[in-house]
């Protein structure tokens, strides 16, 4: 219910609960929508008793489908075919590697092909089924995971023979360690003028991943999407996988799934696909998907064709919604469409409060850490090192080994390292493991600091180490000194040099983002590694002194101390406050 409807309920001024929610640090306005829990609390502090009646049709509602599964009574549990989700760095061979398995191996009786790209696929070796999600990458990976939603069971990372762990192949890993999900390793173009698997295995090794082949528990199969060689062995290798994990589902009872994607069709309205864990979907069932609802008129398997059921590790694209769900959302039936249409009411309702609310919520901060520690939510800190050299990582690795030595109550674990710029996908990566970011003489890109202020992941910058680990240490004992927060003014592109009789440099800059002004601080990055940080010595427009320039206009300025600018550096201007803690 809303802050006014309780205010009414209880017979007490909606300003008095305000206030009581902002002792507990929730900010909020008449119009905000409250759980149970939160109404109790303050009911509590009025002195008045509450008790929680669950209306019959909503008693089966589903918010998590792990809790679901584990609910099932085992002789109820059939083997289900395995979730395959496939990641690697771009041009790597991805998509030439799902082509080749779709050709190869499509179930039989679709030998037409896939008619209809639906994000997701079936195919079938020895009898057996193989599911596998077409996402665009790792980030659609995580941004499902930041939505609570677990679909992959296995994930193959491709890395090519011949190019070896790029970067974006070391990410990938940083996040299917993050979820914790099994990983099969496809080296592929394996055909390639200077293929090198043994060298991609060493270079796997440095990043935490040891191959099968070099008696570690990762398989590693050798592959070429191209020539279509060994992807038998690939799939056989998915299978293998698959049974150790005893994946398991039961197909006698009403459908629970995840929405893999969802569009909005002209002629046909919303069109979803679905990806079943649990049940049996069936068409004509009453679902409720998120906060839309609806009644399945009709469903699609991978190759277009009209079906009347789906059963469990099949995706289905589903036409009958209200309206378009997002990516993530829980599919569930119900036997009530009246039940179906008032929860998804409630639950937009809900969305829109939090997308309001969303400025004053943070998914973790290193202020929160004592706290979180102290009410038993975090064992493990997760920690996104980027850094400005290589060489800087094992000695920040060292340092903070050296403090897990002294902590017992949380351990620091870096979930990822990487050198030079903050980008979006670490920020994704962030929410999605819950996770603070560290910058060591790196920055984050705009992108990144427009989804870190959106999403509220904390990014923290230091330059030395002993700062951070102190910062990190204080964090954890509860005693963090008084923050120093700064706030960003605007970025600039260096277009020219001009070097002046007395030897002073004068940078002219285009202003990009924001705004330049007189007396602030300057960053001057370089590849987004910092190479320089202090103050502006003089601003100028044309000839006249100037206080700010804005987006778009031209500048020149001098920063104090340093002449080493060169064209194609980005300014990074920013000024400090200083943020008194309230708890």
């Amino acid at each position: 219910m809303t802050i006014r409807e309780l205010s009414e309920a209880l017979s007490i001024g909606a300003a008095d609960i305000i206030k009581e929610l902002m002792k507990s640090g929730m900010i909020a306005n008449i119009n905000q929508q409250i759980d149970f829990d939160t109404a109790a609390l303050i009911a509590v502090e009025f002195e008045i008793e509450t008790t929680e009646i669950v209306p019959e049709g909503m008693a089966g509602l589903v918010d998590d489908i792990s809790e679901a599964l584990a609910e099932e009574s085992a002789e109820n549990m059939h083997i289900r075919p395995p979730v395959v989700t496939i990641m690697g760095h771009v041009d790597h061979g991805k998509t030439k590697l799902l082509d080749a398995i779709r050709t190869t191996r499509v179930a039989e009786g679709e030998a037409g092909g896939i008619t209809q790209h639906i994000g997701a696929y079936q195919v079938e070796i020895h009898g057996r089924k193989i599911t596998f999600l077409d996402t665009p990458g790792h980030e659609a990976f995580t941004a499902m995971r930041a939505r609570g939603a677990t679909v992959t069971d296995i994930v193959i990372l491709v890395v090519a023979a011949d190019d070896g762990v790029m970067p974006q192949t070391a990410e990938a890993i940083a996040h299917v360690k993050a979820a914790n999900v099994p990983m099969i390793v496809a080296i592929n173009k394996i055909d390639a003028p200077g293929a090198n698997p043994d060298r991609v295995r060493q270079q796997l090794a440095v990043e935490g991943v040891t191959t099968e082949t070099w008696g570690g528990d990762v398989p590693d199969v050798e592959v070429s999407a191209k020539q279509k060689l060994n992807i038998d062995g690939l799939l056989d290798m998915v299978l293998l996988v698959a049974d150790l994990q005893e994946l398991k589902a039961n197909p006698d009872r009403p459908a629970i799934g995840t929405i893999v994607e969802a569009e909005l069709d002209k002629g046909r309205g919303p069109i979803a696909t679905v990806l079943v864990q649990n049940g049996t979907l069936r068409q004509d069932d009453t679902v409720l998907v998120g906060s839309v609802y609806g009644k399945i008129r009709a469903m699609f398997n991978d190759a277009g064709r009209r079906i009347r059921h789906a059963e469990p590790a099949m995706p289905v694209s589903i036409i009958g919604l209200s309206d378009v769900p997002h990516a993530g959302d829980i599919l569930q039936v119900l036997d009530d469409g009246r039940v179906a249409r008032e929860v998804a009411t409630q639950r937009q309702r809900q969305r829109q409060m939090e997308l309001m609310a969303s400025q004053f919520t943070k998914v973790m901060s290193l202020d929160d850490v004592y706290k979180q520690i102290q009410a038993g939510k975090i064992k493990d800190l997760n920690l996104i090192l980027k850094v400005d050299v290589q060489g800087s990582i094992g000695a920040i690795e060292h340092t903070l080994s050296q403090l897990n030595e002294k902590q017992t109550e949380v351990q620091l674990k870096i979930i990822h390292r990487g050198t030079g710029t903050i980008t979006e996908s670490d920020v994704n990566l962030a929410v999605a493991s819950h996770g603070i970011i560290i910058g060591f003489n790196a920055r984050p890109d705009a992108a990144a600091r427009r989804a870190a202020e959106a999403k509220g992941v904390d990014i923290r910058f230091y330059n030395i180490i002993y700062q951070l680990t102190e910062d990190l240490n204080k964090a954890m004992v509860g005693m963090l000194d008084p923050e120093i927060r700064e706030v960003t003014d605007g970025f600039a592109e260096v277009r020219n040099v001009f070097r002046l009789p007395n030897r002073e440099v004068i940078a002219g800059l285009i202003v990009t983002d924001g705004k330049v002004t007189r007396n602030g601080h300057v960053r001057v990055l370089r590849s987004g590694v910092v190479v320089h940080d202090g103050r502006i010595a003089t601003l100028r427009r044309f000839k006249d002194d100037v206080r700010e320039v804005q987006t778009g206009y031209e500048c020149g300025i001098n920063v104090e101390g340093f002449n080493d600018v060169q064209v194609g550096d980005t300014m990074e201007f920013y000024h400090k406050e200083k943020i008194i803690r309230t708890s």
